[in-house]
């Protein structure tokens, strides 16, 4: 893992207590409402109680390593406390047990804490408990076709070797890029030199000024991309194209690699306005990776799974996806 502290870095790597208990006294879950299906990251705690004393708990997550960080450290200090004493970890108690989190990351300690206490509730009153935390905005397409950045990119000359089908694409990440409180390179995993070659080589007569003049000011540090998902989707750039597919290949898989640490359907934080617009996408430049998601899985969720089962985490309660109970929550079809 880079980018993250050492602290952050050994409670993500710390699966002591990941998993599911068998028969447990109290679940808790978070993300797994059926109106959430793919909306945000995912949490599920199960606790067992002794007394009313948590004597073990087990935490599943479906996220980047800070919520794995979050949830760890919430599973290991509830441990061993009254249910009315875990009643007291919220978000603050798990940030700073983590030695603190970057502003973006916060909500990554709320969703632990929420699911902790949804356990806990269960535990006292019976039954799976699921909570949902507050939506930033509402869910779907953010970029139309009279956006001012998407009419400004659009309205360039159009290059032979790009088809409007990426123009698009790439139109719709810029817009959605400049609305948001980071630089808008930074926004999409992207440095200067990589977006200046971007806008001369899909949007000539377009530049990084010009974008900067419609952005939203820059408020916070820049989002990061998230070094695993870009280690794993680097291979599934193909060789055999042409210099300049190759090169949106390349950007694409650094934009994944960004905007998936974003809550909310993939699709919708790369700004476009349909689902199979991405997979379309994914398919043209990382045809690899869409074979490998054969039974469409969604995006984010395909992802993060893909990591998961390299690092030994997971959300999934089954042992594999045909016999899960959950297996709605991680399957649609195209356009939901």
């Amino acid at each position: 893992m880079t980018g993250y502290t050492d602290t952050i870095r050994l409670w993500a790597t710390d699966t002591r207590r990941a998993g599911l208990l068998a028969e447990a006294d109290g679940v808790g879950e978070v993300g797994l409402e059926s109106s959430e299906i793919g909306r945000r990251l995912a949490v599920r705690f199960t606790l067992k109680v002794d007394l009313d004393r948590v004597s073990d708990a087990r935490y599943q997550v479906f996220g980047c390593g800070y919520s794995m960080a979050a949830c760890a450290v919430a599973a290991d200090l509830a441990v061993g406390q009254t249910l009315r004493e875990s009643r007291r970890l919220d978000a603050d108690c798990l940030e700073a047990a983590l030695d603190g989190l970057p502003e973006e990351r916060r909500y990554c300690a709320e969703m632990a804490a929420q699911a902790l206490q949804a356990a806990v509730q269960s535990a006292l009153t019976g039954g799976t408990v699921r909570t949902a935390l507050p939506q930033d905005k509402a869910h779907g397409p953010r970029v139309t076709p009279n956006h001012p950045v998407y009419v400004l990119l659009m309205s360039s000359r159009s290059p032979a070797a790009i088809s409007d089908e990426d123009r698009h694409l790439l139109a719709c990440l810029l817009s959605v890029a400049t609305e948001e409180p980071w630089e808008t390179g930074a926004a999409l995993g992207l440095d200067d030199k990589a977006l200046d070659a971007l806008l001369s080589l899909v949007f000539p007569g377009v530049d990084r000024a010009v974008l900067a003049e419609l952005a939203s000011p820059t408020k916070i540090p820049p989002l990061e991309c998230n070094a695993e998902l870009l280690t794993l989707l680097l291979p599934h750039v193909p060789t055999d194209r042409s210099f300049m597919q190759q090169m949106i290949s390349c950007w694409l898989v650094r934009i994944l690699a960004t905007r998936s640490a974003l809550p909310g359907h993939l699709w919708v934080a790369m700004g476009l306005t349909q689902r199979p617009q991405l997979s379309a996408a994914i398919r043209r430049h990382l045809p690899g990776l869409a074979e490998a998601n054969s039974r469409n899985m969604r995006w984010k969720r395909f992802l993060f799974k893909q990591l998961c089962d390299q690092n030994g985490g997971t959300l999934c309660k089954a042992p594999n996806c045909g016999v899960c109970s959950d297996y709605h929550l991680c399957f649609a079809e195209d356009g939901k």
